[in-house]
């Protein structure tokens, strides 16, 4: 990785050794927040992490079922309403597995603890590029799958799917249901029944969730390493995010070498050639040879992150050392907040 869900975890320690009141979210389901906060495990609601700074510091990582249930409650008419999808056998293979449910809940957890008093600052640690993009466009994807005919038609009030989509739809219907099985396309449409009424205040919550992405509040801290591949990486989020009208505000550049002075390598080749035929020269040699190699590495990391760099414009720049030892408890992370706050 490049260092992101630690960035994560630095960013709202430092946000707590201010006085503020910071959660930290992973919607990574790896365990990696949990390792870098030195903890056994992270559940799905905020849990307070005990240190002696003088703001606040909580930890969740995100459930996706659980978001899904508590949504449903929230925005059903009735608890008959509510009781009859969390109990639907196709809900609750969904809920939790489909496509872009994870991202979508995680969006909405988001929005859930901003509009809590609870936090002055919410820091979230997104997956992967592609799944963090997914997370971006979640409530967007909501909307339209909301607005669908398709949906419309099978939620519409009162009326059997098939009598209101058109044949070749009814044949393909009964086609899946020959593979999957009749029962569950029967689940499905009990489940999208029952789910009527409800579309507003989804749809509404994905335009509230969305204008949070949009708000200058929101800050998109990109986080990388000066890897060719990880900058590649890097160059394409910030490009996605800049078509979606998104600033990138900091750009954190992790695991970064130090140019040891002058940047030129071609001295100490010199120096490691003259003294390899000095007698006892060998060792100062390697030591060149050594600090060349350095040098040359150092050289090449800045050298990959110049076109990033003109791309993210005024964003802030900060370069992190790469670090001797792993960071996997709170003292790591003092120690890489040392070096990310003093950039």
């Amino acid at each position: 990785g490049v260092g992101k869900t630690t960035t994560a975890a630095v960013i709202g320690l430092a946000a707590a050794g201010r006085g503020r009141r910071v959660a930290v979210v992973t919607i990574d389901p790896a365990r990696r927040l949990a390792d870098a906060l030195g903890l056994a495990e992270i559940g799905s609601e905020p849990a307070r992490i005990d240190g002696t700074w003088p703001g606040e510091l909580s930890a969740l990582m995100l459930d996706a079922k659980s978001t899904f249930d508590s949504l449903v409650r929230r925005y059903a008419a009735n608890e008959a309403q509510a009781a009859g999808i969390l109990a639907n056998p196709f809900y609750r293979n969904i809920s939790g597995t489909l496509s872009g449910t994870q991202e979508y809940m995680a969006s909405e957890k988001l929005y859930e603890l901003h509009r809590s008093d609870d936090f002055d600052l919410v820091v979230v640690d997104t997956p992967p590029t592609r799944n963090a993009l997914d997370f971006l466009e979640a409530p967007e994807r909501l909307s339209k799958f909301l607005n669908h005919k398709l949906y419309r038609a099978v939620t519409a009030p009162s009326r059997g799917v098939l009598k209101v989509v058109n044949a070749a739809t009814g044949a393909v219907l009964r086609q899946v249901g020959k593979v999957v099985g009749s029962e569950v396309i029967g689940d499905a449409l009990a489940f999208f029944s029952a789910f009527e009424g409800m579309e507003e205040g989804f749809r509404q919550r994905a335009t509230a969730v969305a204008e949070l992405f949009a708000d200058p509040a929101t800050a998109f801290v990109l986080v990388t390493a000066p890897r060719e591949d990880s900058v590649a990486e890097a160059r394409f989020f910030a490009g996605r995010l800049s078509d979606d009208g998104i600033e990138v505000r900091a750009l954190i550049v992790n695991r970064m070498h130090p140019p040891f002075g002058e940047p030129d390598p071609t001295a100490d080749d010199r120096a490691a050639d003259r003294l390899s035929d000095a007698p006892g020269g060998e060792a100062l040699a390697d030591y060149h040879r050594a600090r060349a190699d350095l040098r040359r590495l150092a050289r090449d990391e800045r050298s990959n992150l110049s076109e990033l760099t003109a791309q993210v414009g005024s964003a802030a720049i900060v370069h992190v050392p790469s670090l001797a030892t792993d960071v996997h408890d709170l003292e790591g992370l003092t120690r890489v907040g040392r070096s990310l706050l003093v950039n």
